[in-house]
């Protein structure tokens, strides 16, 4: 792979250093100050060492965000790709609808906003095919999603498309960021030795994988969830006394 003057990747993986990037801890969406409810979980007793963390997050992403997300991220990067503006913000209003409280709403819209701004301020796609022109369209032109409209999946689902990334690598890497950030967050609140978060993150990779295959072939219809743990602990998280976490 070489990356050219104007940043456009090229070769056979070319998409994987620009994937790496926008994956990394260091990618200024904020994404070390959301937990999901899990500050709550931990709060409450629920999560409490590395085993109920390991069950909680196993939930999360069969039942819970980690599935619907993984869907929303592979119907959009497809929409994207075709250039489908009508499914493309179906899909993006979709994806709003179904948050289950005012923090996750947050937690997706301002991460969301955050990586579509750094995208198109330094990773601009080239090209001029419709994946580009829908990123243009989208991000400044006339039909230009407002702040606080754009949705975590939709925004990465845009930006891999109009820099013609394969859609399993993209969802495999937006799960595996999501499990590794609430892992993150739980070795910070339980508190978690990094080794036992480690130890989680290593088995849970079988379950992001078949999830991840899962999501490459999964129609809309089949977009739902049933985490209300999750989502419960996510509105308790709204009045929590202590707080290190915005969701």
């Amino acid at each position: 792979m070489t990356i050219s003057r104007t940043g456009e990747a090229t070769g056979p993986a070319g998409y994987l250093y620009p994937l790496l990037a926008w994956m990394s801890p260091a990618f200024p969406i904020g994404a070390y100050t959301y937990s999901h409810g899990l500050e709550w979980a931990v709060e409450e007793g629920t999560v409490r060492d590395a085993g109920t963390l390991e069950a909680w997050l196993r939930d999360v992403l069969h039942h819970g965000a980690g599935r619907t997300d993984a869907i929303l991220l592979a119907r959009g990067q497809a929409a994207a790709h075709a250039g489908d503006t009508a499914t493309f913000r179906d899909l993006l209003d979709l994806s709003l609808a179904l948050q289950p409280s005012s923090e996750r709403r947050l937690e997706t819209t301002a991460q969301g906003d955050a990586f579509i701004a750094a995208v198109a301020a330094a990773w601009p796609p080239a090209g001029d095919g419709p994946p580009q022109r829908l990123f243009a369209d989208l991000t400044a032109g006339p039909q230009a999603i407002p702040r606080g409209d754009w949705s975590y999946p939709l925004a990465l689902a845009l930006a891999a498309a109009a820099w013609q990334m394969p859609p399993g690598p993209v969802v495999t890497a937006c799960l595996q960021a999501f499990t590794a950030n609430l892992i993150s967050a739980a070795v910070r609140a339980v508190p978690l030795g990094q080794t036992a978060g480690q130890t989680v993150q290593q088995r849970l990779a079988p379950a992001v994988a078949a999830l991840a295959d899962l999501a490459l072939t999964a129609p809309v219809e089949e977009i739902g969830g049933c985490a209300f743990a999750a989502d419960i602990a996510s509105m308790r998280h709204e009045t929590q006394y202590t707080r290190l976490f915005r969701s």
